[in-house]
């Protein structure tokens, strides 16, 4: 096999029969592919509906949700691709998408994981590369000053390229890789339920020396979020408390105490917008103490 497709769903829906069998497009004779999806315990019969749909794909089940990371570590032990796919089950490939991110990592040994330009259902792009985080750059994204100059994120030129782009770290909706670096250094780390996990991946790779690449010539529709908005308060502390987990474990528990009290000012600042908001904000600020 060249590449081993790893699709984790959790009532992913008819989505994820858009996404499965997207991945044939580029199938042939120079490409092959198998496809493993790991199910976390699914409410909604996708699971079942994707298994007599797509009699190809391999099914894997947990007996609950075991979250995004852990769902793709249990994936990854039966993938024996030289490359591997790492698919969110509402993203969609377009023609060509994956033999342009196969060829691109075979051309240029030094890089280790690639991803595509992604784009929204409407055909917008949809941000999907930044630079890793800082205790300044979260800073500069919590009280939107990137509006005043890009620190946090790639300014507009970054997206008008047409070319590969070095980058620090991708989104994790979409990533080619060399399965030989799983080996080396590991999947995701289980401590992330869901956020983060890509980010921390990009940092332990580009620190074992491999580059990573935005490849804006292939091309993949993300719908984003089909399955997190039925638990989006839920998800919403979880994208947090996974970042502070980041910082915990790349900079140290002091950067970690100090993004938690950035976070408690961001938070306390969209409090007094009240509504929805500003109770997610508030039930923020409560949790912090057990980040």
């Amino acid at each position: 096999m060249i590449v081993s497709a790893l699709v984790v769903n959790w009532n992913g829906g008819e989505l994820l029969m858009e996404c499965l069998r997207s991945l044939q497009l580029d199938v042939s004779a120079d490409l092959t592919l198998e496809a493993v999806l790991v199910d976390n315990a699914s409410t909604d019969g996708s699971a079942e509906r994707a298994q007599q749909a797509c009699p190809w794909v391999r099914l894997r089940r947990n007996a609950h949700n075991c979250g995004f990371a852990a769902g793709n570590n249990v994936g990854v032990a039966d993938c024996g691709g030289e490359f591997l796919l790492l698919l969110n089950p509402d993203a969609r490939l377009h023609d060509g998408a994956l033999r342009h991110m196969v060829a691109h990592l075979r051309a240029n040994p030094a890089v280790g994981m690639v991803g595509p330009r992604l784009l929204n259902p409407d055909g917008s792009l949809q941000i999907s590369a930044h630079p890793r985080p800082t205790l300044g750059r979260e800073a500069w994204r919590l009280f939107h000053l990137d509006r005043l100059l890009p620190l946090s994120c790639y300014g507009r030129r970054f997206w008008q390229q047409r070319e590969a782009q070095q980058v620090e770290v991708l989104m994790g909706a979409c990533l080619l890789l060399r399965r030989s670096i799983v080996q080396e250094i590991g999947l995701f780390d289980e401590r992330f339920f869901m956020y983060s996990e890509e980010v921390d991946l990009c940092t332990r790779l580009r620190a074992a020396g491999w580059r990573i690449d935005y490849l804006p010539t292939a091309e993949v529709t993300h719908y984003g979020g089909q399955s997190t908005r039925l638990v989006a308060e839920a998800m919403f502390l979880e994208l947090y408390r996974s970042k502070v987990l980041y910082f915990r474990k790349h900079d140290g528990e002091r950067v970690a105490a100090q993004y938690k009290r950035l976070l408690w000012l961001a938070a306390l600042t969209r409090r007094l917008a009240g509504g929805e908001r500003g109770r997610r904000y508030r039930l923020l600020m409560e949790r912090l103490g057990g980040f």
